[in-house]
């Protein structure tokens, strides 16, 4: 097992580093966060999990703010245009050893993680505090970027800032300016299906991800204005807990406000006989997008306790 949160908020105390702590819901994404601590008087960070084609992984983490081009940074390292792409769920656990949500610098801990290059905004050095969460996602914890560097420069890190926001040609005469942070060696992992990004950033960019790995809902793309009865009025779904119940009434509240929706004299007069094939059809359309967002946060949530109650499990026994 790597490091718990306990461990490392000892690691902490133990190098005189000093932190805010906030306890709070388990949140996925940066959004989620700011909700309970956007207001404490720190920076809030997203952090993206990325491997390139050699199985080379990498951690950046920026401010919620900053602007990551993929392409962008991907030349700067070398790798070319298409050189990075998220990383697969599975090597939250496999390398990181977190769950999803729970990308940050502080994840590199972990022996598995040696060989993640940590790619850090310069925009960190310009705030009083920044919040990270501490390998778990039901908690924040503010701390200032000579904390973070202490930090890592006890496990051996020497501390990278860039400015993510840079676009320096890349050419025959101009090498990548950011090459010497390619990590010299590489993880494979087991090929696994494949699943949604991990990554965690002002998106959601679970980010799956630190952020980290996430995924995000995106706004139901029907109009239920005329519906009478129970809607969700267009809100974003929201599984607080992985809790098949509420989550098969988030889905019968979505097919509810659409079926209202479509059934009127109008649409009755219009097809007919054939308003139920109309209908199933614009339900499918409609619905599709929604229920897959819907779902993945409900799958995102039960891995995450999934994931905490087997670390509990582990630490319980004798």
């Amino acid at each position: 097992m790597g490091y718990s949160k306990d461990q490392l908020l000892a690691r902490l105390k133990e190098l005189q580093i000093d932190f805010s702590q906030y306890e709070h819901p388990v949140v996925l994404n940066v959004e989620a966060q700011a909700k309970y601590v956007g207001n404490m008087g720190g920076a809030l960070s997203k952090n993206l999990f990325l491997k390139d084609k050699k199985h080379r992984y990498y951690i950046v983490s920026a401010l919620a703010d900053t602007k990551v081009d993929m392409k962008v940074l991907s030349q700067r390292l070398g790798l070319g245009k298409g050189g990075l792409r998220m990383a697969p769920e599975e090597a939250l656990g496999e390398i990181l050893q977190v769950p999803l949500g729970c990308v940050t610098p502080f994840a590199v801990v972990n022996e598995s993680a040696s060989h993640v290059s940590l790619l850090l905004d310069k925009g960190l050095k310009t705030q009083e505090c920044c919040f990270f969460h501490p390998l778990s996602n039901d908690m924040s914890i503010s701390v200032n970027v000579q904390g973070l560097d202490k930090f890592l420069k006890s496990i051996g890190r020497d501390p990278s800032y860039i400015d993510l926001e840079a676009n320096p040609l890349v050419g025959k005469d101009q090498p990548p300016d950011l090459a010497v942070l390619v990590p010299s060696g590489s993880t494979v992992l087991p090929d696994f299906p494949e699943k949604a990004p991990s990554l965690q950033d002002s998106t959601g960019n679970v980010s799956a991800g630190n952020n980290s790995a996430s995924a995000k809902a995106v706004k139901p793309s029907v109009n239920v204005q005329n519906v009478k009865k129970k809607s969700v009025d267009g809100q974003r779904p929201s599984i607080p807990s992985a809790d098949a119940g509420k989550f098969v009434e988030e889905l019968l509240d979505r097919a509810s406000a659409l079926l209202l929706s479509e059934i009127s004299e109008d649409s009755i007069k219009q097809h007919g006989g054939l308003l139920g094939a109309e209908v199933a059809n614009n339900f499918r359309k409609c619905l599709t997008e929604d229920l897959k967002n819907l779902a993945t946060i409900f799958k995102n949530t039960a891995y995450t306790e999934g994931f905490y109650a087997g670390t509990h499990y582990q630490t319980k026994r004798p």
